[in-house]
């Protein structure tokens, strides 16, 4: 028996775990909040992926924005292995916006390292990855998608419910105290 401990690799949408915990939901026909959002301590998440999944490398993919460098400095320093990706600014309705979506970096960067990893864990609840999980499921290589918000969440990623974990129930873990 082989006692090799398996290597696992996570790789996380920042945009969509930020967005997805700290955002309220409201129901459109009642308009009550049907969930509260918090702010994750990014510290603690990559604790509990090296803790409880055993991850050997933390690939944390961002859109780069000027002003925002000690944050880049903190997650760095937490041991994230950060991918930036540039960002656009647009105006929207007189508003500007900036967007720095980072669903191909994240795709492209799984499918680079894939021979360097047994098992992979994806941080989005996105069904842009869909066709990611689909893959490494079918390669054996798929050990978790841990999904930001069980209440709000892609449809196509219910089919791999024995491989989802919600962040949400990890509030009492994960959550950012002073």
């Amino acid at each position: 028996m082989d006692d090799k401990a398996e290597i696992i690799y996570a790789f996380i949408d920042s945009q969509n775990l930020n967005l997805s915990v700290q955002k309220d939901i409201i129901d459109k026909d009642t308009r009550e909040v049907i969930y509260h959002g918090w702010k994750l301590d990014f510290r603690r998440f990559f604790v509990y992926l090296k803790d409880k999944h055993r991850v050997g490398e933390v690939f944390l993919f961002i859109g780069r924005v000027a002003g925002k460098e000690r944050l880049y400095t903190f997650l760095e320093n937490v041991g994230y292995r950060v991918i930036y990706k540039p960002t656009l600014d647009y105006t929207d309705g007189g508003e500007v916006h900036i967007k720095g979506n980072v669903d191909a970096e994240l795709v492209l960067h799984t499918m680079i390292e894939f021979p360097n990893y047994d098992k992979a864990i994806i941080v989005a609840g996105d069904g842009d990855y869909y066709c990611l999980v689909e893959y490494l499921e079918a390669k054996n290589k798929l050990s978790h998608v841990i999904i930001p918000n069980q209440a709000r969440y892609s449809s196509l990623l219910g089919q791999y419910r024995p491989y989802l974990v919600f962040i949400t129930n990890l509030r009492a873990k994960l959550e950012y105290r002073k």
